[in-house]
């Protein structure tokens, strides 16, 4: 059995043992659907490397006294972070007007509830994985200070978060002013996360202009 097979039959078979409600245990008994755990398999697991604190099919109360389900919640600290795969043919190409208000509005109940909502579409799994490895860095970064190298200074611990958050390529004048240091510094903490194969060279040949995070 592979790492992902064995850490993943370990984190469904604790949910099933730490929950005492029948009706939240239903559904991860039957077990999760194909594209919950083509994102666990492709996405969540190499970019967190574990399953802590990640919930399959979490129960949550609507306003008209009825149930909801998650597909996978990330509650560290009690936090609400919901994270949905979007198929494209229930999400999109056969999405009927019924349909498409419901899902509104349970994304408004959500949000409302105090939810911090992550869609993601099941054909970018399989497309495009290391984006998606991205975009949950940023989502874990809103709730938790990501695992880093422990090696890394704290300026190089920062950078590596600020880049995780920010998705984008970013210049060494912005990172410059988020860690308040000099040019010079700046681009010092830049080269030797690069050296390290942490962050990669965006744009620039002669003289890098901006850097990304290494997925």
């Amino acid at each position: 059995m592979t790492r992902f097979g064995q850490q993943y039959e370990e984190w469904m078979q604790r949910q099933l043992a730490e929950e005492p409600n029948a009706r939240r245990n239903e559904l991860p008994r039957r077990g999760l659907g194909h594209g919950s755990v083509a994102f666990l398999r492709s996405v969540w697991f190499p970019a967190v490397g574990h399953f802590h604190d990640l919930h399959a099919e979490w129960e949550v109360r609507d306003f008209g006294n009825g149930y909801r389900y998650l597909d996978l919640a990330y509650r560290p600290g009690g936090a609400k972070g919901a994270i949905e795969i979007q198929g494209y043919g229930p999400h999109a190409r056969d999405l009927d007007i019924v349909r498409f208000k419901d899902l509104c509005r349970r994304h408004c109940l959500l949000a409302l509830d105090g939810w911090t909502f992550l869609p993601i579409a099941y054909p970018s799994i399989v497309d495009e994985p290391k984006a998606c490895q991205q975009l949950v860095l940023a989502f874990i970064d809103k709730f938790v200070a990501t695992d880093v190298p422990a090696s890394l200074s704290w300026l190089e611990a920062e950078t590596v978060r600020f880049a995780r958050r920010l998705l984008r390529p970013f210049s060494p004048v912005e990172l410059e002013s988020h860690l308040r240091v000099s040019d010079r510094h700046a681009r010092r903490v830049l080269h030797d996360l690069v050296e390290r194969q942490l962050l990669d060279v965006a744009s620039g040949s002669q003289r890098a202009r901006t850097y990304r995070i290494r997925v």
